[in-house]
């Protein structure tokens, strides 16, 4: 009698924690699928936003990331880099990244949009010209940990061949943001392909909540099936 009740118990503490571990699975879906559809949220609501200083924005960048902002200063042509494995209807090619310093002082990193590779993946694309003296350009607001870390494609200062192995956040101190360049006061600083935006998606998380739910409620009665069985 004593063996079949400390089975017993076995069977339902397994049971029961089988149960927790599917409620503790389903609360960590939900809260993924709330904290997604808020971001997603904020992403629409900022790029529909009208175009404010970056300045302003600066002031609360989790708040104001993917805001049209604007701002004046210049480019250093000498500091550009080309994020590998981009691709645009079908072809393959780089986001091209240029220096850039605000009239008081700030450096951040420009997305100056999509280019198509040259020949092949080790051959610079054709690198559009960049402006000399001050400019004026609008761009989305980008947090920097949205940037890919490590070692990228780098283009030299003679502008001819490729540095493979370069590291942007290590080689130029800059701001914790940088920004996907939409237009500019010259008409070399339109991207053909701007950085594209996001899929706004609120994912399967909610799905896989109830889908928790579910595996909880089936594991409870199956616990009871078993017990009826006996």
């Amino acid at each position: 009698m004593r063996a079949r009740e400390r089975y017993f118990f076995l069977k339902t503490l397994v049971a029961l924690a089988l149960i927790c571990l599917c409620v503790i699975a389903a609360q960590w879906q939900y809260h993924r699928g709330i904290d997604r559809h808020a971001r997603n949220s904020l992403i629409e609501a900022n790029i529909a936003a009208p175009n404010i200083s970056l300045a302003s924005a600066a002031s609360d960048l989790g708040k104001n990331e993917w805001r049209t902002v604007s701002t004046t200063g210049s480019f250093n042509a000498d500091q550009t880099i080309l994020l590998r494995n981009r691709y645009f209807e079908g072809k393959y090619g780089f986001e091209f990244l240029t220096l850039f310093e605000t009239s008081s002082g700030q450096k951040f990193w420009v997305d100056r949009g999509w280019l198509v590779a040259g020949k092949d993946a080790l051959t610079a694309p054709a690198i559009p010209s960049t402006p000399t003296g001050e400019v004026e350009i609008s761009g989305r607001l980008r947090l920097n940990t949205s940037l890919p870390r490590g070692s990228f494609f780098a283009l030299p200062a003679n502008g001819t061949g490729l540095i493979s192995k370069w590291n942007a956040q290590k080689e130029v101190v800059t701001e914790g943001y940088y920004l996907d360049l939409l237009n500019g006061s010259t008409a070399e600083l339109n991207p053909n392909v701007s950085a594209q935006l996001p899929e706004l998606s609120d994912g399967p998380h909610m799905a896989y909540a109830l889908q928790w739910v579910f595996f909880a409620g089936l594991v409870g009665y199956g616990r009871i099936l078993i017990r009826r069985a006996r």
